[in-house]
């Protein structure tokens, strides 16, 4: 798996602009490993199968064909996605997730039939503290808020991005679409209260 060595770029995403994971004829689930770098995290007995659950569901609906290919997610706290936004986006402070797509080859020129993939999908990284109180903040499950990062993190990965305000209707609605297969309410609307 990747060691989170990536450059920057703006917003939630690193470097590798593009990706080689557009339209194709199916989708499959990646090899994820979570891993917990941050003791934070213990305490959500179930954040590891919240994350997973998303990556599945997320890979199941996005026409891009990743089964071939491995991501990481760390599960990290304030202090650890801080490092990484001020070293790869040049932002000194925490935020809540943060995606590092993998440069991709060109397989453009692959013998047509070919089973050529990418072994590398990417990285993302999500704070506690930050979806904590986010979540608090919002009246949302954390394990939706949760949920919903993980997918828009995977969302970056396989191309989506929000830089333009068709990009971001674009990459929402495939954020809705694929929560509501989960479950959880509209991230977006202000229905996903905690009573």
């Amino acid at each position: 798996m990747s060691q989170f060595k990536t450059g920057s770029r703006a917003d939630c995403i690193g470097p590798a602009r593009g990706s080689n994971f557009g339209p194709m004829s199916h989708s499959a689930v990646p090899a994820t490993e979570v891993v917990i770098a941050a003791d934070c995290w213990r305490s959500e007995a179930s954040a590891e199968a919240t994350v997973l659950r998303a990556i599945e569901a997320a890979a199941a609906m996005v026409d891009a064909d990743t089964g071939e290919a491995e991501l990481a997610v760390m599960l990290t706290d304030d202090d650890g996605i801080r490092a990484l936004n001020a070293s790869y986006r040049g932002q000194d402070k925490p935020t809540n997730v943060l995606s590092f797509p993998a440069p991709q080859p060109d397989y453009q020129g692959a013998a047509q039939g070919s089973d050529v993939a990418p072994k590398l999908l990417g990285d993302i990284a999500i704070a506690y503290q930050t979806v904590r109180r986010e979540a608090d903040d919002e009246g949302k499950r954390f394990d939706h808020h949760l949920s919903h990062l993980a997918v828009h993190g995977f969302l970056h990965l396989v191309g989506y991005d929000h830089e333009t305000d068709a990009e971001a209707e674009t990459m929402e609605a495939a954020e809705r679409r694929i929560l509501a297969g989960l479950g959880i309410p509209d991230p977006y609307a202000d229905q996903d209260r905690v009573s």
